[in-house]
Protein backbone atom coordinates (compact mmCIF):
# COMPACT_ATOMS: atom_id res chain seq x y z
CA UNK A 1 0.00 0.00 0.00
CA UNK A 2 1.45 3.22 -1.13
CA UNK A 3 0.90 6.66 1.18
CA UNK A 4 -0.03 9.63 -1.02
CA UNK A 5 0.93 12.77 -0.26
CA UNK A 6 -1.44 15.54 0.27
CA UNK A 7 -1.17 19.22 -0.07
CA UNK A 8 -2.38 22.21 2.15
CA UNK A 9 -2.71 25.40 -0.29
CA UNK A 10 -2.38 28.62 1.62
CA UNK A 11 -2.33 31.38 -0.58
CA UNK A 12 -0.48 30.39 -4.00
CA UNK A 13 1.68 27.52 -1.95
CA UNK A 14 0.81 24.31 -1.88
CA UNK A 15 2.74 23.01 1.19
CA UNK A 16 2.93 19.01 2.11
CA UNK A 17 0.76 17.48 5.10
CA UNK A 18 3.52 15.42 6.71
CA UNK A 19 3.33 14.62 10.41
CA UNK A 20 5.39 12.45 12.43
CA UNK A 21 4.60 8.95 13.67
CA UNK A 22 2.66 8.86 17.56
CA UNK A 23 5.03 8.75 20.46
CA UNK A 24 4.98 7.14 23.13
CA UNK A 25 3.72 9.26 26.29
CA UNK A 26 7.53 8.02 28.36
CA UNK A 27 10.52 10.23 29.29
CA UNK A 28 14.05 8.82 28.72
CA UNK A 29 15.97 7.46 31.55
CA UNK A 30 19.47 7.89 31.82
CA UNK A 31 20.77 5.41 29.34
CA UNK A 32 18.55 6.76 26.47
CA UNK A 33 19.59 10.30 27.27
CA UNK A 34 23.21 9.02 26.95
CA UNK A 35 22.34 7.39 23.84
CA UNK A 36 20.89 10.18 22.46
CA UNK A 37 24.05 12.17 23.66
CA UNK A 38 26.81 10.31 21.83
CA UNK A 39 24.46 9.56 18.61
CA UNK A 40 24.24 13.57 18.13
CA UNK A 41 27.85 13.87 19.22
CA UNK A 42 29.67 10.87 17.45
CA UNK A 43 27.29 9.38 14.65
CA UNK A 44 25.14 11.95 13.44
CA UNK A 45 24.76 9.99 10.28
CA UNK A 46 22.42 7.45 12.31
CA UNK A 47 20.44 10.54 14.43
CA UNK A 48 19.59 11.83 11.17
CA UNK A 49 18.64 8.45 9.54
CA UNK A 50 16.38 7.80 12.79
CA UNK A 51 15.40 11.29 13.36
CA UNK A 52 14.12 11.66 9.62
CA UNK A 53 12.48 8.17 9.62
CA UNK A 54 10.52 9.14 12.75
CA UNK A 55 12.00 5.94 14.93
CA UNK A 56 14.68 7.88 17.31
CA UNK A 57 12.89 8.09 20.30
CA UNK A 58 11.60 4.29 19.69
CA UNK A 59 15.05 3.64 19.94
CA UNK A 60 16.33 5.56 22.53
CA UNK A 61 12.80 3.99 24.53
CA UNK A 62 14.51 0.42 23.16
CA UNK A 63 18.05 1.17 24.51
CA UNK A 64 16.66 2.33 27.94
CA UNK A 65 14.77 -0.92 28.66
CA UNK A 66 17.62 -3.33 27.17
CA UNK A 67 19.88 -1.45 29.66
CA UNK A 68 17.40 -1.72 32.69
CA UNK A 69 17.13 -5.34 32.10
CA UNK A 70 20.34 -6.01 31.54
CA UNK A 71 21.13 -3.99 34.98
CA UNK A 72 18.51 -6.01 37.01
CA UNK A 73 20.35 -9.76 35.24
CA UNK A 74 23.69 -8.91 36.09
CA UNK A 75 23.90 -7.40 39.17
CA UNK A 76 23.09 -10.38 40.88
CA UNK A 77 25.13 -12.48 39.70
CA UNK A 78 28.09 -10.18 40.32
CA UNK A 79 27.19 -9.69 43.38
CA UNK A 80 27.28 -13.28 44.06
CA UNK A 81 30.45 -13.35 42.63
CA UNK A 82 31.67 -10.79 44.82
CA UNK A 83 30.94 -12.38 47.84
CA UNK A 84 27.53 -10.23 48.87
CA UNK A 85 25.15 -12.00 51.12
CA UNK A 86 22.59 -10.78 53.25
CA UNK A 87 25.08 -12.22 56.16
CA UNK A 88 27.53 -9.81 55.73
CA UNK A 89 24.68 -6.51 54.85
CA UNK A 90 23.21 -7.79 58.47
CA UNK A 91 27.14 -7.28 59.55
CA UNK A 92 29.16 -4.52 58.08
CA UNK A 93 26.74 -2.69 56.17
CA UNK A 94 29.79 -0.54 54.91
CA UNK A 95 31.38 -3.21 53.17
CA UNK A 96 28.03 -4.51 51.67
CA UNK A 97 27.63 -1.13 50.49
CA UNK A 98 31.35 -0.87 48.70
CA UNK A 99 30.83 -4.18 47.37
CA UNK A 100 27.32 -3.40 45.93
CA UNK A 101 28.28 0.13 44.36
CA UNK A 102 31.64 -1.83 42.64
CA UNK A 103 29.41 -4.56 41.25
CA UNK A 104 27.09 -1.63 39.90
CA UNK A 105 29.90 0.22 38.27
CA UNK A 106 31.14 -3.32 36.48
CA UNK A 107 27.50 -4.08 35.37
CA UNK A 108 27.09 -0.43 34.40
CA UNK A 109 30.82 -0.29 32.18
CA UNK A 110 29.53 -3.27 30.44
CA UNK A 111 26.19 -1.81 29.63
CA UNK A 112 27.59 1.36 28.42
CA UNK A 113 29.89 -0.48 26.02
CA UNK A 114 27.77 -3.06 24.56
CA UNK A 115 24.58 -0.81 24.18
CA UNK A 116 24.98 3.04 24.96
CA UNK A 117 28.25 3.52 22.94
CA UNK A 118 28.23 1.17 19.58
Amino acid sequence: MRNELTYTQVGDYLFPNVALPEQPDRDLGKYGRMRLRYLKEHRPGLFNRLALKGTLFTHLLEIEDTANSRLESMMPQLAKAAGVTEQLKASNQMAWVGLMNSCKAQAEEIILSELVYS
